[in-house]
């Protein structure tokens, strides 16, 4: 009889690492099936031309791949700064703060793209719920569900404030009137419709349960501040 037999690891985990291992698979194979289109804007990127990388849908986010280990990097450092004064929940927050920057920008980028008629052609407005919706396809459908999707996930882990899902979808529809009213202040040659607002939102929205279990509570809502150590009492250490 084996007295030394290792644990057997619990449900809950072993969910997570089939969950982990999944997502990793699925990451993994999106990149196989876009390596080619990847590859077209690289010469572009790795040379530093704005027209043919920073100017396409291909570059923007050959340039988000690329720039994943920096973004790890920058929120290590913001984490070890923070432990090194005493916060709580240092990493959580740094990760919370890189993750919406990394995965939000280059969405926003590719939205705010100038057509080919940019300053000709006027700002045009839908208004209609659900009528471009249909006309969206499924890529479009999910490209805008993706807008957002990470601001959804990482801020209620950053901010107690928005740890609910009603202010989660409130965020994400505030944002994407924003984007789409820049579309239409600056003339960008595309259509500000209120279907986008609707599905960035949704985005956000169905992002943020995926992170429940990591929000900021409105109980911990002081633990950004560092820890410091109470001051002896004058009058008791003037007594003893």
């Amino acid at each position: 009889m084996n007295h030394h037999a290792y644990p057997t690891p619990t449900p809950r985990r072993a969910l997570r690492i089939v969950l982990l291992g999944l997502a990793v698979l699925g990451v993994a194979s999106a990149l196989f099936a876009l390596r080619r289109p990847l590859m077209m804007s690289a010469p572009m990127c790795l040379a530093g031309r704005w027209h043919g990388c920073f100017d396409t849908f291909n570059g923007v986010v050959l340039t988000t791949l690329v720039t994943m280990p920096l973004a790890v990097l920058v929120a290590w450092g913001l984490a070890r700064r923070r432990r090194a004064a005493g916060v709580t929940s240092a990493w959580r927050m740094s990760l919370a703060e890189v993750g919406m920057v990394h995965g939000t920008v280059p969405f926003v980028w590719m939205t705010m793209m100038p057509g080919g008629g940019a300053g000709i052609v006027p700002a045009r407005v839908s208004l209609v719920p659900l009528r471009d919706l249909v006309t969206m396809g499924s890529l479009g459908i999910v490209g805008n569900l993706l807008v957002f999707a990470a601001l959804g996930f990482f801020a209620p882990m950053r901010f107690a404030a928005l740890a609910s899902l009603p202010r989660v979808l409130a965020l994400g529809a505030g944002c994407s009137i924003l984007v789409e009213t820049a579309q239409y202040v600056l003339q960008l040659d595309r259509v500000s419709s209120v279907d986008d607002v609707l599905v960035n939102a949704a985005g956000a929205l169905l992002a943020a349960p995926a992170s429940r279990r990591w929000w900021r509570g409105t109980a911990q809502a002081p633990s950004d501040r560092p820890r410091t150590t109470p001051e002896p009492d004058p009058a008791s250490a003037s007594a003893g």
